[in-house]
């Protein structure tokens, strides 16, 4: 009979074990999708969505992340082949490389914006000009990056629409930001 409550107080204990182990999986896993939903962005929506709605906006913006890495990749290789001066994908060549004009794009991306500067080391402008013309149009800076190889700067800036709503005029931007650098 001993041995048979024994058996009994083991199999509740097990029980209890599982139930823990259970209860802390879903705990973990709780935590896990507060923290991927925390990481992508939020469409103003008033509506509820489930769990597997958020997984899947996560999964689109994945998505959308990895073929914007792709569209970069390709940029950035479109760029290394005008200042090598060839079409195959290689490094970088040490031969001084001019870019006598320079030149601006101006991509608007839903509520940010990215601009493009390509210029000699022999600019006519600042930085800080730049930024004022596209915080003039209704945009804040988020990031502003540049780099030199041999005699060309490469300047890349990010910035958000402060009233999206309003949106931004992006070729009103280019002409104001082309009159600048030309």
């Amino acid at each position: 009979m001993e041995n048979n409550n024994t058996n009994i107080v083991s199999t509740s204990s097990q029980k209890l074990d599982r139930k823990t182990q259970e209860k802390n999986r879903r705990i973990q896993m709780k935590y896990l999708y507060s923290k991927l939903f925390s990481l992508i962005p939020h469409h103003l929506s008033k509506e509820v969505l489930t769990q597997q709605d958020h997984v899947d906006q996560a999964i689109t913006f994945i998505e959308e992340l990895k073929e914007r890495v792709e569209v970069l990749k390709r940029r950035k290789d479109e760029v290394v082949a005008q200042v090598t001066g060839d079409d195959s994908k290689k490094s970088i060549s040490t031969t001084t490389c001019t870019i006598k004009t320079p030149t601006v794009k101006v991509r608007e991306l839903d509520s940010t914006l990215e601009v493009i500067l390509t210029s000699g080391l022999q600019k006519n402008f600042t930085l800080q000009e730049v930024i004022k013309i596209i915080e003039e149009e209704g945009a804040q800076v988020v990031t502003a990056n540049y780099s030199t190889i041999d005699d060309t700067i490469y300047y890349t800036i990010h910035a958000q629409v402060k009233i999206i709503r309003l949106g931004v005029d992006a070729s009103r931007i280019h002409l104001r930001l082309q009159k600048l650098v030309c």
